[in-house]
């Protein structure tokens, strides 16, 4: 694998460079700094969002016939990089990396044609109904229910831990659509406007008191069956190339380096060899799976599916991101303890911090890290991954 970039590629990074630093607005890299939960809200995010948009990039991964833009998997890679240099947010996945990839690969040309530039300009919002009270980890066990009412689906039932739901104007669903069926074998995807009667969001606050997630009810909520992608029973089949690209179809290393760059500057101000050797080891696992994603890369480029070392890429790269924010958290001392509760934390009311400006975020971003070894797939379903289909074991 040649790790050195062409001519081309250099070519384009200086492209990207030159439009990172003169088109992201300094408040929205001031907000995604100081935004301690997991996603951004949209009044940052929308605002980067759109201008990629206007750019022509915000869906650089897809295929080219959905509005991508022919990127190679390296130039990708070298996008992904260089906004997480420059202190852009996170872009939100779920409309952009999750549902998206799925239209594009199973959607009908009406759906695609209806869906995907709304995704695209940001005009839609999306979340993402999977987990359920008693559903989470054995995904394939839920019970929301959707049933046949001539042209429409009638569903009952509920979701869990549900990202933005308050902010969403659709929610895609792993509905069961056969109750006799095997599990796996009854499932359907379909597409959910948010905004009708029986449709119920319901807010749950993180331990950091952060309103990312909820709780959303169906209680004889209608969707088209123009709405439903693939086919009936088809559902687990595009759950499990939705979960692959959630899993592994984002760049987390680049971030986490920059991450730890940022821990490195702080340290500096504190020679403690403890910190030293935490943070050295800190940033050679992160360079480490820089270069097991660029392999993975590698492969994609040479026409390989990604596989089950996406879920390598995830468990690394999770339990990374909460050992940064613990080390940021300690290096803070009594000062990193400080847990506002005023949301948000960047902007003209911001409460003032105590101490260093990072440790105003501190302790909500290692509360709300919990969740990175959680959500895609917990680390131990992760690992089962690993050892039956990499392993063999």
């Amino acid at each position: 694998m040649d790790l050195e970039l062409t001519p081309q590629e250099l070519a384009f990074r200086d492209e990207v460079r030159e439009f990172l630093a003169t088109s992201l607005p300094d408040h929205v890299r001031e907000g995604a700094r100081r935004t301690p939960g997991v996603f951004v809200e949209p009044d940052i995010g929308l605002v980067w969002h759109r201008i990629l948009h206007d750019k022509g990039w915000v869906a650089h991964h897809w295929p080219e016939d959905c509005g991508g833009t022919g990127w190679t998997p390296m130039q990708r890679y070298i996008f992904e990089k260089e906004c997480a240099l420059a202190g852009a947010p996170s872009l939100s996945v779920l409309g952009l990396r999750l549902v998206g990839p799925v239209i594009c690969a199973f959607g009908t040309q009406a759906q695609k044609e209806r869906f995907l530039p709304r995704i695209r300009s940001g005009d839609d919002y999306w979340c993402q109904g999977y987990s359920e009270p008693q559903s989470g980890s054995d995904l394939a066990s839920l019970r929301t229910r959707a049933r046949r009412e001539g042209d429409e689906y009638v569903i009952d039932g509920s979701k869990l831990w549900t990202t933005h739901a308050h902010h969403a104007n659709w929610i895609f669903c792993l509905v069961r659509t056969d109750g006799a069926a095997r599990k796996q074998d009854g499932i359907s995807f379909l597409l959910v406007p948010m905004d009708q009667p029986g449709v119920t969001v319901t807010p749950i606050l993180t331990m950091a008191g952060d309103h990312e997630v909820n709780q959303v009810f169906f209680d004889g909520a209608r969707t088209s069956i123009d709405n439903r992608i693939g086919e009936e029973g088809q559902g687990w089949a595009i759950a499990k190339y939705l979960l692959e690209n959630e899993r592994g179809g984002s760049c987390h290393a680049p971030r986490l380096i920059c991450a730890v760059a940022e821990l490195e500057k702080l340290a500096a101000k504190d020679r403690d060899p403890q910190v030293a050797v935490e943070i050295a080891r800190l940033r050679l696992e992160a360079e480490a799976l820089e270069t097991t994603e660029l392999r993975i890369l590698a492969d994609i480029a040479q026409g390989r599916p990604a596989g089950p070392q996406t879920s390598l890429v995830k468990l690394l790269a999770s339990e990374l991101h909460q050992r940064i924010d613990r080390t940021a958290m300690d290096w803070h001392g009594y000062d990193g303890l400080q847990l506002p509760t005023v949301r948000p934390l960047y902007g003209n009311e911001a409460p003032a911090p105590v101490g260093d400006a990072d440790a105003l975020v501190a302790a909500a971003r290692y509360l709300n890290g919990r969740a990175w070894t959680v959500f895609g797939g917990s680390s131990e379903v992760q690992k089962n991954i690993i050892a039956k289909a990499a392993l063999h074991l």
